[in-house]
């Protein structure tokens, strides 16, 4: 199957996860995909393919002759898309020779270039996007199709030298639970790659350290015509806190390396509300100290007004992968040297988010994230080029003969 066909395909699965669900999967028509996934690897004559009761799917290449001594090499993407908008009944449209314009993605919608000037990186690609209507899904089925199709090629092309390679296929990324049940030791990879980035070039292997943040606030509701030296409204303290964290610290004022607190949800009334954050910061100390500070603001309105008013809940997510990656400089630079024999120009920054390999890093998995080509993911204007999606294909297949050597 050819990869625009996979992707499309692939797409056409609604995979939403859900954050506020206690079931892993959050969802279940997340195992659908993933069963189509288990099937079609058995059918492209892998081994060893499995598929647990969590969802998680796992299949193996085999070694080529002679190179069963090679370093087992996984690679890794999600096939939920983001709780942020609907993947139901997605419509993509294909642009071939994309002339680097406005693109009309409905009656009412345009995605501009002055909105989204990465678009002028991609003029002449063929881009698909959405029709305004839901998200694409390139987060992450494309790496999902970019994955599956460098197998099938491998399969299909056994002069190509390779070692062991593992294979799999994860739920529940982007709410943050992707591997809570990852059996690392049954996946058997020396070292794997998360492909999961965006701009084509894109390596990733430094990402935030992420806490997040939940403070309960208890008001106290008096009729607003008596209510002098006696009301607590909740949602004045919930103002009171945003008030507190420097607003030049807000994820719209901070790039690169900058980490910040971003308010995620506010919902309350006078008698009782709750608000939440992420904390995000890439430099361990400054996350430590972000948190630090959450706590100070938290106390300060308790002592304005009362320890029983506000309660706070802080817990860390993920850790920044790069002191996991660092010592083993060989997974960094074959991902190098294959985009650069790809024709790809690598670009090496720091994720401002995380993934699943930050998290299987610290699980002993060193795991560094690879471009897709998707871009604008989690809503409407979501759009991956094609043309760099077959780069990722490719830089795939390099690293696998790369690490036969």
């Amino acid at each position: 199957m050819e990869l625009k066909e996979r992707f499309l395909k692939y797409v056409s699965f609604d995979t939403q996860s859900d954050e506020n669900s206690e079931t892993f999967p959050s969802t279940e028509k997340q195992k659908v995909l993933l069963a189509a996934l288990r099937d079609e690897m058995q059918a492209l004559g892998l081994k060893e393919v499995t598929m647990d009761r969590y969802g998680y799917v796992m299949g193996t290449i085999p070694a080529t002759p002679g190179c069963e001594n090679a370093p087992v090499i996984g690679f890794i993407a999600h096939v939920d898309t983001s709780p942020d908008m609907s993947g139901k009944e997605v419509k993509p449209r294909v642009i071939e020779e994309y002339d680097g314009g406005d693109i009309q993605l409905n009656g009412q919608l345009t995605m501009r270039v002055a909105d989204f000037p990465e678009l002028a990186f991609f003029k002449g690609h063929t881009l698909i996007h959405t029709d305004g209507t839901t998200l694409l899904g390139a987060d992450d089925k494309a790496g999902v199709a970019e994955i599956m199709t460098a197998a099938e090629y491998l399969m299909a092309h056994p002069e190509i030298a390779h070692g062991k390679i593992r294979i799999g296929f994860t739920p529940d990324e982007e709410v943050g639970r992707g591997v809570d049940y990852f059996d690392v030791a049954a996946f058997g990879a020396d070292f794997a790659y998360t492909v999961d980035g965006g701009m084509e070039g894109e390596l990733e292997y430094e990402n935030f350290n992420a806490a997040s943040a939940r403070i309960e606030i208890q008001g106290r509701n008096v009729h607003p015509g008596y209510a002098k030296e006696k009301m607590i409204n909740a949602i004045e303290v919930g103002c009171d806190l945003q008030s507190l964290l420097p607003a030049a610290e807000r994820p719209e004022h901070t790039e690169g390396y900058e980490g910040f607190y971003h308010c995620v949800g506010f919902n309350g009334t006078v008698e009782q509300a709750t608000v939440s954050y992420i904390i995000r910061d890439h430099d361990a100390e400054r996350f430590e100290a972000r948190k630090v500070f959450m706590w100070s603001c938290v106390d300060l309105l308790k002592k304005k007004y009362g320890d029983e008013v506000l309660t706070l809940t802080l817990k860390d997510q993920y850790f920044n992968m790069r002191k996991m990656v660092e010592p083993h400089p060989q997974v960094i630079d074959k991902a190098l040297q294959a985009m650069t024999e790809a024709g790809v120009k690598p670009l090496v920054r720091p994720i401002r988010g995380g993934t699943d390999g930050a998290r299987l890093s610290f699980m002993g998995l060193p795991c560094p994230n690879l471009f897709t080509g998707g871009m604008n993911f989690h809503g409407k204007f979501e759009y991956c080029s094609l043309t760099t999606m077959r780069k990722a294909q490719q830089v795939i297949l390099n690293l696998a003969q790369l690490w036969a050597r």
